[in-house]
């Protein structure tokens, strides 16, 4: 690969720079008197992650892809599929569910003691409703009524749960149940579960405003939303879902906004009801302290421009496909440096839009923390034939004396 001239092409941009930590530590560790980062507060839970929802960046982490028995969380995949299938057109909102037999707790020894939306056989009830009963009152019935519905059975539903898990690049994820009652070959880890929560945001969006809703009311049961931070008002807390079995610890997947920056924290195996929500309100703090998210490149924006060779133009304006956004330490967006380099010596006609021609590195301190693919913003057919000749010559001389 070869750097571009950077007298012509390093841009410096107002922008700020990206940290990606690992373990229980963060770039705080190299704390310098301009970003003045301290560390990670200490988690009481056996895994966690904090990433920022728009740049995927992780902000903070410990055993995040330690294989863990999810709990409720479980549920957030069944949403999930939920919510696809309503998207797709499969199912409605208004479609009404007569619940089965398997759906029936006092029939089935398994939900004995568990959380419940405490359905009947022969009820009929919208998928709306159910939807509720599985988000906000996390029923383990009402996502075996859904799984009826969405795909015949439970197996055929968990089928689909695991078809997303591939499809998202989850690795240490595999589902064996559709509600997350505990079972064998059944586990997560805190990094997956806070991409299904980024899944869920991004593709689902009418499905994950359900989240926020901190009550919901069936058959005159009233049932709380069991994620305490809906009710900090210090956060900006719109979901996510929690999780407890005894094996699983603690659970709680939480996502806040502050501004345009959206967080997403993972704690899973923590030691107490509340104690899920203290650890995970720490981390959201924490990141949104002294973090912030920046979009110094939009799609369709030129970012800078090149030579063409053979092509029915002289040049072509490159840029980004997807809006590129960064995770910067507060106040440091102004240091941010940009360059690029091309994939090849000079760009040869023809070109497609949104062809990838090389990389945008960022650049803080002297150092490269991220890099968005380099794309062609139009496209460039080839040139006719006496345009090629002359521009085959003109290229003869430059590299000749270039």
């Amino acid at each position: 690969m070869k750097l571009v001239n950077t007298s012509r092409l390093v841009k410096s941009l107002a922008f700020g720079t990206v940290i990606t930590f690992s373990a229980a530590s963060a770039y705080a560790d190299d704390v310098n008197l301009k970003t003045m980062i301290p560390g990670v507060p200490q988690i009481d839970a056996e895994a966690y992650v904090l990433i920022d929802y728009n740049s995927g960046k992780v902000l903070a982490e410990m055993n995040a892809d330690a294989r863990r028995d999810p709990a409720s969380l479980t549920k957030m995949m069944t949403s999930y599929v939920i919510g696809q299938s309503i998207k797709a057109g499969k199912i409605s909102p208004t479609d009404i569910v007569t619940v089965g037999p398997d759906a029936w707790a006092t029939g089935n020894p398994v939900f004995k003691g568990s959380s419940l939306m405490f359905l009947k056989p022969g009820d009929r009830v919208p998928v709306s409703e159910l939807n509720r009963g599985i988000i906000l009152q996390s029923g383990n019935d009402a996502c075996v009524a859904m799984a009826d519905h969405v795909a015949g059975s439970q197996d055929a539903f968990v089928t689909i749960m695991n078809n997303y898990v591939n499809a998202l690049g989850l690795k240490n994820t595999h589902f064996g149940t559709v509600h997350g009652l505990d079972a064998a070959g059944q586990y997560s880890s805190a990094r997956d579960m806070a991409l299904i929560g980024q899944a869920l945001i991004r593709d689902v969006p009418e499905e994950y405003a359900t989240y926020k809703e901190k009550e919901f009311t069936f058959n005159n049961i009233r049932q709380m939303n069991r994620n305490g931070l809906l009710w900090d008002n210090s956060l900006n807390v719109d979901g996510i879902k929690t999780g407890h079995t005894d094996s699983a610890g603690y659970n709680l997947v939480a996502s806040a906004t502050e501004g345009q920056m959206r967080l997403i924290s993972a704690v899973m195996g923590g030691h107490t009801y509340k104690g899920r929500e203290v650890e995970s309100k720490k981390l959201l703090t924490w990141g949104f302290r002294f973090f912030e998210t920046v979009s110094p490149l939009k799609a369709g924006k030129e970012f800078a421009s090149e030579p063409v060779w053979f092509g029915d133009t002289d040049r072509v304006a490159l840029g980004v496909e997807k809006d590129a956004y960064l995770t910067i330490p507060r106040g440091r967006m102004k240091d941010l440096k940009a360059s690029y380099v091309l994939n090849t010596p000079e760009l040869h006609a023809p070109l497609q839009k949104n062809q990838v021609v090389g990389s945008i590195n960022f650049q803080l301190d002297g150092k490269t923390i991220d890099e968005r693919p380099l794309v062609v913003m139009n496209e460039v057919k080839e040139g006719g034939f006496f345009g090629r000749i002359v521009d085959y010559i003109k290229l003869m001389f430059h590299h000749w004396f270039g």
